[in-house]
C-alpha cells in the first residue's frame, strides 16, 4: 500500500521542543466539524459511492471536493495559514469516520494530516516559503500531499537501505530520476514528496518535492489490489524531473532520520492508520447488526439478533472494537501531550488486528450473504486486510515492545538478566 513504510525507534520521545507545533493546535474550532451535519451528509455520499469506486478501481475525486469545501483537507494546517489547527484526538475521530465511509479516501487523508503535522513543527527543516505555499494550497485549493517512498527493488526504506531514486545537483537546482510504487492518491496529488538519495560520495537521503503537473515523470496504472482499490496506489516513473534548489526540502545524512521529531512523525502516522482501519471495522459492525436485526428465517419466526449465540458473537466484536477505539484515543491524547510514540504503535497493531478479527467474526455469522458483493461486508474485509501491510508492521511493533519489556526487567534486576529471577 502507499507509503506503508514508517518505521519507529523504541525509546525516542515526541516531547522535545523540536516535536512541538509552531502554532499550538486549538481543538475547539476544528472539533466543531465532528458535530456538523454537513460532514454527515458528505460522508453519506462518500459511502454511497464507495462500492462503485471499489468495483471500478476509480479514484473518488468528488470525495475530496466535498471534504475541501468543509475544511477537512486542511484540518491540521496551523491557524496562521487559515487551517483548522486540529489536535490529534480530533484528527483520529475524523479519520475514524472517513474510514467508515471509504478507507481509500481515509488513507489519502491520513498522509495529508501526517505531513501537515510535520510542517507545523517549529523545527521543520523545510524552506519557510515552500512550507507556507504547501500549507496555504491545502487551505485555498484543497491541494493534497503524499510521500512516495517505496520502490520495486528496495521495497520500503523503513527496513533499511538506500533508495535507487537519485537527486543530482545541476546548476542552481536538482534533477530527479527513479521509480516509485504504491503511490497512494496519485491521480489527485498536487505535491509529491519523493524519498531519494543524492549522488554524492557519501549520499544524503530525504525528501524532494515535486509540484504537479510537471514535465519528466509518468504514472503507470499498476494498482490492482484486493482492498483499498479506490486509492489508486499506482507506480510513478521519474525519467528526468528538474526541481528548483528549494525543493530539496529535507536532505540529511541517513542517521539523522532517527531524531526525535522524525520518530514522532512516524508515531502520528501509525496512529492515523489505526483510526482509518478502525473505521472500516465499525462500518462492518454497523451493517452486521442491522442485518441480524432484519434477518428473520421462516423456521425461526424472529430475528437472528434475538438468539444468544449471535448476541455473544456480537459481544465479542464489540469487545475487539471498543478495546481498539479506547487505545487509539488514549494514544492520541498521549502523543498530543508530548508522550512517546510507543502507545501509538501499539494502537496501530491492535486496531488493524482487531479490525480483521471482528469482520471475520461477522463473516462467520452471516455465511453466504456476508460474502456476496451486493452486501458491503466482503468489501470491508478486503479493505481491512490491507491494514497489515502499513509500516510499522506488527512484527516490528511486537519485537520493539518485547525488547523494551525485557530491558526493563533486566534493569530492575540490576542487570542480572541471567540470574533466573
Amino acid at each position: 500500500m502507499s507509503q506503508p513504510d514508517h518505521q519507529t525507534n523504541d525509546g525516542a520521545g515526541a516531547g522535545s521542543d523540536a516535536a512541538r507545533s509552531a502554532a499550538a493546535p486549538s481543538a475547539a474550532p476544528a472539533a466543531a466539524i465532528l458535530g456538523d451535519p454537513r460532514l454527515d451528509q458528505a460522508l453519506a455520499r462518500i459511502a454511497e459511492r464507495a462500492p462503485e469506486h471499489d468495483r471500478d478501481g476509480s479514484f473518488p475525486h468528488e470525495a475530496f471536493d466535498a471534504l475541501h469545501a468543509l475544511g477537512v483537507t486542511a484540518l491540521r494546517v496551523p491557524a496562521a495559514y487559515g487551517g483548522g489547527a486540529a489536535d490529534l484526538p480530533t484528527l483520529v475521530r475524523v479519520l475514524e469516520r472517513v474510514g467508515a465511509a471509504d478507507p481509500s479516501v481515509g488513507l489519502v487523508l491520513v498522509w495529508q494530516y501526517v505531513f501537515h503535522a510535520d510542517l507545523s513543527l517549529a523545527g521543520s527543516r523545510w524552506p519557510a516559503a515552500v512550507r507556507e505555499r504547501v500549507l496555504r494550497s491545502a487551505v485555498e485549493e484543497g491541494a493534497l500531499i503524499n510521500a512516495l517512498r517505496v520502490e520495486p527493488q528496495l521495497g520500503t526504506p523503513a527496513r533499511g537501505g538506500l533508495p535507487d531514486t537519485v537527486g543530482r545537483e545541476i546548476g542552481d537546482g536538482w534533477e530527479l530520476r527513479g521509480h516509485k510504487t504504491y503511490c497512494t492518491g496519485i491521480p489527485a496529488l498536487r505535491w509529491l514528496l519523493v524519498w531519494g538519495r543524492t549522488d554524492e560520495e557519501e549520499p544524503r537521503v530525504g525528501q524532494f518535492l515535486v509540484e504537479t503537473p510537471a514535465d519528466g515523470y509518468r504514472v503507470e496504472q499498476t494498482w490492482d489490489h484486493i482492498g483499498l482499490r479506490a486509492s489508486r496506489s499506482d507506480d510513478v516513473i521519474f525519467e528526468r524531473v528538474v526541481l528548483p534548489a528549494s525543493h530539496a526540502v529535507d536532505i540529511r545524512p541517513p542517521a539523522d532520520w532517527n531524531e526525535p521529531a522524525a520518530v514522532a512523525s512516524r508515531g502520528r502516522a501509525a496512529l492515523f492508520i489505526a483510526a482509518n482501519y478502525l473505521g472500516v471495522a465499525l462500518a462492518a459492525r454497523d451493517w452486521l447488526t442491522r442485518y441480524l436485526n432484519e434477518r428473520t428465517p421462516t423456521n425461526l419466526g424472529r430475528p437472528l439478533a434475538t438468539l444468544p449465540r449471535f448476541q455473544e458473537a456480537v459481544g465479542e466484536i464489540e469487545t475487539l472494537l471498543e478495546t481498539a477505539r479506547l487505545l487509539v484515543r488514549d494514544a492520541a491524547s498521549s502523543l498530543e501531550s508530548g508522550g512517546d510514540a510507543s502507545r501509538a504503535l501499539l494502537a496501530k497493531h491492535v486496531a488493524t488486528t482487531n479490525a480483521i478479527a471482528a469482520i471475520e467474526q461477522g463473516l462467520k455469522l452471516t455465511g453466504n450473504p456476508g460474502l456476496t458483493r451486493r452486501n458491503p461486508l466482503e468489501r470491508h474485509h478486503r479493505d481491512a486486510l490491507t491494514g497489515r501491510v502499513h509500516t510499522p508492521q506488527s512484527d516490528t511493533i511486537l519485537t520493539q515492545l518485547g525488547a523494551a519489556a525485557l530491558r526493563r526487567a533486566a534493569a530492575s534486576a540490576g542487570g542480572g538478566a541471567g540470574s533466573g529471577r
